[in-house]
């Protein structure tokens, strides 16, 4: 059995206290998260954002070489649940500051979980 070269590092995150408008627009949220993994170092390969109407939230995902990016908004409770999962020289830590200056929740909490 061979070891991993290049282990991933998972960030979970869970932000809550963000404005709901920043929750419900799947274009915008898109763009963040594709800067967010360009900030990482990452390389995106496609992007599928999901928005469920009016005053609902989104899910989105990039798809990325090094792994991927996902949201899931709830902007009635003020709420994204985020999972940034990237392996080699990717840096998932940079993705996540990217992203909290973007959304600016009012609290952030965040596990970290070494993969490989």
């Amino acid at each position: 059995m061979t070891a991993h070269a290049t282990p991933g590092r998972h960030v979970l995150a869970d932000f809550r206290g963000v404005a709901p408008s920043l929750l419900t627009d799947a274009q915008a949220l898109e763009r963040q998260m594709t800067a967010a993994a360009h900030a990482a170092g990452a390389q995106v390969l496609s992007a599928h954002f999901h928005h469920f109407g009016e005053g609902a939230g989104v899910t989105g995902v990039i798809l990325l070489s090094e792994s991927h990016i996902s949201i899931h908004s709830w902007p009635e409770h003020r709420f994204a649940a985020l999972d940034i999962f990237m392996c080699g020289a990717a840096r998932p830590e940079d993705a996540l500051d990217f992203l909290r200056a973007a959304l600016a929740p009012e609290s952030v909490e965040v596990t970290t979980v070494a993969r490989g």
